[in-house]
């Protein structure tokens, strides 16, 4: 029996989950962040192995014996082929680890090595064809072809990119607020909402919040729903922020179906992430636009996690050649 890896780690926690050849789940398991350029080799490879040691004791109920025979990690900011060549030693110092409850029987091909946005696809169709647009503290597209080409738009971080975000949404919010707070903008819920959710007696004090406070980018960007729901309130300025948070998501979308996929061809786009889980209809209202734009598209949300992805990009390794797989990533 083959059984597989897949991890899924991230700035803020890790998942792994222990498959079969029959695509079943048997183990899963949790641990801190695994970024290990925001938080060192050694830190990254704790939180792995604390990950895999949950999964795998959760396994030895269904099996006696656990050989692991492919591992997929889906990291964070792993792109260059430097990264890639860093994760993997990292998986070498988890495979020479004494206190494992597992076997390893891997092979240089069967050690993949991805971004997270590929699990995040993979996971969210069942198979490695589509479009995933993530939008939640940041936001990326990605999709991959039946020719195994790829293509990503956005995810060039707060600073340069990252639009249709929970963090764009947030900082255009305050604006929206402070403006019409000066009188350059018309009256807006968002003055007395922000001030009630962050403790307020006015909106100018939103300086000491984002500037004096150290507020990071997650910080701020989960201040997205009070947008959200001010705009499912029907405030005008919210609505605006949205529609064009929308219209971004769109407009990146569509760049990348023109780019990989033949006209008219059925393409399935998974939404992850935080902003499409808002109340104010903003995934109702980006499939609506992106399938007058293309109508043989199919919208939909995750059918599984990205472990469950990276469990099913390891499996696919043991079937086809190493250098076919590396070409899709």
């Amino acid at each position: 029996m083959n059984y597989v890896l897949g991890i899924d780690g991230g700035g803020s926690k890790t998942l792994c989950i222990l498959m079969d050849a029959e695509c079943q789940v048997l183990g899963r398991g949790a641990a801190g962040a695994s970024n290990y350029q925001s938080i060192g080799v050694a830190a990254a490879i704790q939180s792995i192995h604390s990950a895999i040691q949950t999964a795998a004791s959760e396994a030895l109920k269904f099996t006696n014996t656990i050989q692991i025979s492919a591992i997929c990690l889906g990291l964070a900011g792993v792109g260059r082929s430097g990264d890639i060549e860093i994760v993997k030693s990292m998986v070498q110092e988890l495979q020479n680890s004494q206190f494992l409850p597992i076997t390893w029987d891997v092979q240089p091909a069967n050690i993949v090595v991805c971004h997270d946005a590929l699990i995040a696809l993979v996971g969210g169709v069942g198979h490695d064809v589509g479009i995933v647009v993530a939008a939640g503290t940041g936001s990326i597209v990605f999709g991959r072809n039946h020719q195994g080409e790829t293509k990503r738009v956005g995810g060039w971080g707060y600073i340069l990119g990252d639009e249709g975000s929970a963090y764009k949404i947030a900082v255009a919010g305050m604006q929206a607020a402070l403006k019409s707070y000066d009188g350059r903008e018309i009256s807006t819920s968002l003055v007395p909402n922000f001030q009630q959710h962050l403790g307020l007696q006015n909106i100018a004090e939103l300086i000491e919040v984002i500037y004096r406070r150290g507020w990071g980018v997650k910080e701020i960007a989960s201040l997205a729903p009070i947008v959200d729901l001010a705009a499912a309130s029907g405030d005008e300025l919210a609505n605006n922020i949205i529609n064009n948070a929308v219209k971004e998501l769109v407009t990146s979308t569509s760049t990348v179906i023109n780019a990989m996929f033949i006209p008219n061809s059925v393409v399935e786009i998974v939404t992850t992430g935080s902003v499409w889980r808002g109340k104010s209809q903003i995934h109702e209202k980006f499939t609506t636009a992106i399938v007058n734009h293309f109508p043989q598209v199919k919208v939909m949300f995750p059918r599984y996690e990205p472990a469950y992805g990276a469990g099913l990009l390891a499996l696919q390794s043991l079937s086809i050649s190493h250098e076919k797989f590396n070409s899709a990533i």
